[in-house]
């Protein structure tokens, strides 16, 4: 048996001894606020009751048959008695009753149904797929999988995950020989592979995906034992996905200028690059959320100038629809599995402050409907600003401001800025229940589009990545001056909440400003960039050297690193308090990291209160929360009450 290094043992014991510390810190801290966690934890229940426990769980219809979730099991009833229902699988009955349903596929015969499970304790999924006989049954079981669809009947192919990667793809059938293969197989690991059906079920798609650059590889889901078609070999900077309509690929893709999405189209028989032709191409500063293909419609959803669009393209008359939707709106949720021939195109919209509303677009009549039913009561007394403001480099950087309209004096109410500004994600503007409790309890929440996130389009995102990432943190800073000068709280009266790697510019923060806010709220945190992107043998260090830079390669990354990284940047100084949530099996964001930043900070704050020994000087809070259940930012209504 080999010895441990002793470098190694030691390693272990201090994280071992400052997990105990923290620990400890915690029970003592959270005794303190027994009484405003009970009535947070009651005021919460009664809005997830109100609002989101009535509305109805997503439907996947095939034919007369719908199938949907609800609280572990899965239900078939005809469209026409919704009502009546049978049990076709429960996640109780088969012993994961600790798994939520993530992923729902259902073979095109209805005779097998593909369901993924995810436990809150890991980010790899099981998939196990039911024989949908009189009686269900159990088929089989496939573990640490992410993405499958099936290719026929009884033809299913999906991806393997193993250290937050994906890199194989599988084919297993369900004939009298079964069998399973290996079909592909990524050799880069800054690729990570998915697999996709277009929407008339001709091809699946096996996309590999960098940061930065795609590879698409077909099959023919009427041959699936015949070998994949490459789309187009990858080529660094360009991405690409794939639909199918008319014996046409339809390609959204970066390529060519501007380096924004475009829609293109080639035959599939001749799909290079040479031979994409323009379809349809955004317009400039425009985020493509999401799009969606009917056999004779494409619907995008777009975000514009901080406002929700719907851009209809008809393929028969080639023309092309601009809806703007509900100014109160900041995110949506197509319906689950759309038929492709449907006339009508349902999905919901929200905002941090709204419950998601149902709305469709009807094709036949080319216009928006609201649903007559409304499952939940309507917000009315939340007002929705979007501002601009001015950063560093006279950039217009979008806030997205809600409040409640009874507040008067807005400097005196407490406000509560969100920020994230990486990899090209949007923030998240869905619903959620503690959001509309504060607006009830009279706070301001202010939603920062920085730099690095995604909501300008793919241009946003770069200019905010890599050696730009400090103008992320130049348009935080804009952004809550030009809210306190418009009236909007106070430095005193001031948090910042954000999540993983939204905790960069948080922490740069602190470091740079703390004189803007009083407090910092942080869930799962990314805070050591440099020490991380040191660690190759870490699982996404490489893939992620897209997004920070790879100090290994060269001086000038190590020390711009060096000079934003929230732990390498702490000092002697006043802090705002800190409050940090972290996961004990957090495979994304390491747990040492995150108590050798809290160590330092503390250490920080003492060193300082200590040098100026002024009477009545302000000491922050610094606390860490470590969740011993849960994984990286996967947040569900329960977890704000725990």
């Amino acid at each position: 048996k080999r010895k441990k290094n002793p470098s190694v043992i030691t390693s272990e014991l201090l994280y071992k001894d400052l997990l105990r510390s923290e620990q400890e810190n915690w029970k003592e801290n959270s005794a303190r606020y027994k009484s405003m966690i009970k009535r947070i934890k009651q005021k919460l229940e009664e809005l997830h009751d109100k609002y989101v426990l009535n509305l109805s769980s997503p439907r996947i219809r095939f034919g007369e048959n719908v199938y949907f979730e609800e609280n572990g099991c899965i239900f078939l009833s005809k469209a026409n008695d919704v009502d009546k229902a049978n049990v076709l699988f429960s996640t109780e009955d088969i012993g994961f009753s600790d798994a939520h349903i993530q992923r729902i596929r259902i073979s095109p015969d209805q005779r097998y149904m593909a369901i993924s499970l995810k436990n809150e304790n890991s980010e790899e999924a099981t998939c196990v797929i039911m024989k949908l006989d009189c009686s269900p049954l159990l088929e089989k079981v496939i573990p640490n999988t992410f993405s499958f669809e099936w290719a026929t009947s009884d033809v299913l192919f999906y991806t393997s995950q193993k250290n937050l990667k994906c890199q194989e793809v599988f084919m297993t059938t369900f004939t009298d020989e079964k069998h399973s293969k290996l079909v592909y197989s990524e050799q880069d690991v800054r690729f990570f592979v998915d697999i996709y059906c277009t929407k008339d079920r001709r091809f699946l798609t096996i996309n590999s995906n960098s940061k930065t650059t795609s590879e698409v590889w077909l099959v023919d889901c009427s041959h699936p034992f015949k070998p994949l078609v490459l789309v187009q070999a990858r080529t660094k900077g360009v991405i690409y996905h794939v639909e199918h309509r008319n014996d046409e690929l339809y390609i959204l893709t970066t390529y060519g200028e501007p380096a924004e999405y475009k829609l293109m189209k080639a035959p599939v028989a001749s799909s290079g690059m040479e031979n994409w032709q323009l379809f349809y191409a955004l317009e400039e500063k425009t985020k493509l959320i999401d799009l969606e293909m009917f056999s004779n419609h494409c619907i995008m959803f777009l975000q514009r100038n901080g406002h929700l669009y719907l851009d209809v393209i008809s393929f028969v008359s080639c023309s092309v629809q601009s809806i703007k939707l509900p100014t109160w709106a900041c995110a949506f949720e197509l319906e689950s599995h759309p038929e492709y021939t449907t006339s009508t195109c349902y999905f919901q919209l929200t905002s941090p402050v709204h419950p998601p509303k149902r709305f469709a677009y009807s094709f036949k009549e080319n216009n928006l409907i609201e649903q007559a039913e409304q499952e939940v009561p309507i917000i009315k007394n939340c007002h929705t600003t979007r501002l601009l403001a001015k950063s560093k480099d006279e950039t217009l950087v979008p806030i997205t401001v809600f409040h409640n309209m009874k507040s008067k004096e807005l400097h005196r109410k407490p406000l509560l800025v969100h920020v994230y500004g990486a990899y090209g994600i949007d923030l998240n503007m869905s619903f959620k229940e503690e959001k509309l409790m504060l607006i009830e309890e009279g706070w301001i929440l202010a939603y920062c589009h920085v730099r690095g996130g995604g909501e300008l389009g793919l241009g946003w995102h770069k200019d905010g990545c890599q050696h730009n990432k400090l103008k992320g943190l130049h348009d935080l800073q804009a952004c809550i001056m030009l809210l306190h000068e418009l009236g909007f709280s106070q430095p005193k009266s001031t948090a910042v909440a954000a999540a993983s790697a939204g905790g960069v510019l948080a922490g740069a923060l602190c470091n740079t400003d703390p004189q803007l806010i009083r407090a910092v709220v942080l869930q799962a945190p990314f805070l050591d960039v440099l020490n991380t992107m040191l660690k190759t043998h870490l699982p996404l260090t490489i893939e992620e050297q897209d997004e920070w830079g790879n100090p290994l390669a060269d001086e000038k990354t190590m020390k711009y690193i060096k000079n934003y990284c929230p732990y390498q940047n702490i000092k002697p100084q006043p802090y705002p308090s800190v409050f940090i949530t972290a996961y004990e099996n957090d495979q994304r964001v390491p747990l040492i990291g995150i108590l050798r930043y809290v160590q330092k900070l503390r250490k920080a704050t003492r060193d300082y209160a200590s040098r100026t020994e002024r009477e009545g000087s302000w000491i922050p809070n610094i606390i860490l929360d470590i969740q011993a259940n849960g994984s990286h930012c996967d947040s569900s209504w329960e977890d704000s009450l725990s």
